[in-house]
């Protein structure tokens, strides 16, 4: 029998291992067939809530914030890429890429969780940043990205300059941090059960079963 099964997906859009994760959830779900019924929330996290607009580069970034050398953050890069491949997803990021600041792209998916396309959007803004090397902190790339999503350009603009959905973004942040949430992705199953990383297939698969099972058991 189908169960029903709630997945919240704690991630940011500049989030490398989020790809990889997201892809290796998705697959796990298609290889357990009808066992569950779910449906995935993203929910948002901040990597660098204090990044301006303009960005910074990735590498001088990596370096400030981890102490890696350039060499080190290439090495982990390509490590990352081979990884995204792996789920199918082109990653593009050099050493000429920036972080930037995500909060506004974080309202929009706010937005689309309310009016519907929140796994399309979540997709289009992947693509728009790793693949393309666009900044999700430009409101003319997150429109467009909505538009690709299938979703209203003229309502995702509102909702940008309007500064709507900042309250509620900021409240499910600080939710899930005092829920000991300090690095994503974060997998959240039925409000009980946490896998952490950006995991293989095989390994959301198996928790996915395991899930299920148990919370047959309990009825």
């Amino acid at each position: 029998m189908t169960k029903p099964m709630k997945i919240d997906f704690v991630s940011d859009v500049s989030c490398p291992w989020c790809v990889i994760g997201l892809g290796g959830l998705e697959e796990a779900l298609r290889n357990v067939g009808d066992l569950v019924d779910a449906q995935i929330h993203f929910q948002p996290f901040e990597l660098n809530p204090d990044m301006p607009p303009e960005g910074q580069n990735i590498v001088e970034h990596i370096g400030q914030k981890y102490g890696s050398t350039p060499e080190q953050s290439a090495a982990n890069r390509a490590a990352i890429h081979a990884r995204a491949a792996e789920v199918r997803f082109t990653m593009k990021t050099s050493d000429q890429s920036r972080i930037y600041n995500t909060f506004d792209a974080h309202r929009l998916l706010h937005w689309a969780g309310i009016v519907g396309g929140q796994d399309r959007l979540k997709r289009a803004l992947f693509d728009a940043y790793f693949t393309e090397g666009q900044s999700p902190a430009d409101h003319e790339v997150l429109v467009a990205a909505a538009q690709s999503a299938g979703l209203d350009a003229a309502a995702a603009r509102e909702v940008l300059s309007s500064g709507r959905y900042a309250d509620e973004v900021r409240a499910a942040e600080r939710h899930w941090l005092s829920a000991g949430i300090n690095s994503v992705p974060a997998v959240i199953i039925n409000d009980r059960y946490l896998i952490s990383g950006g995991q293989p297939a095989a390994a959301f698969e198996q928790a996915i079963r395991t899930i299920a099972a148990e919370e047959a058991a309990r009825g």
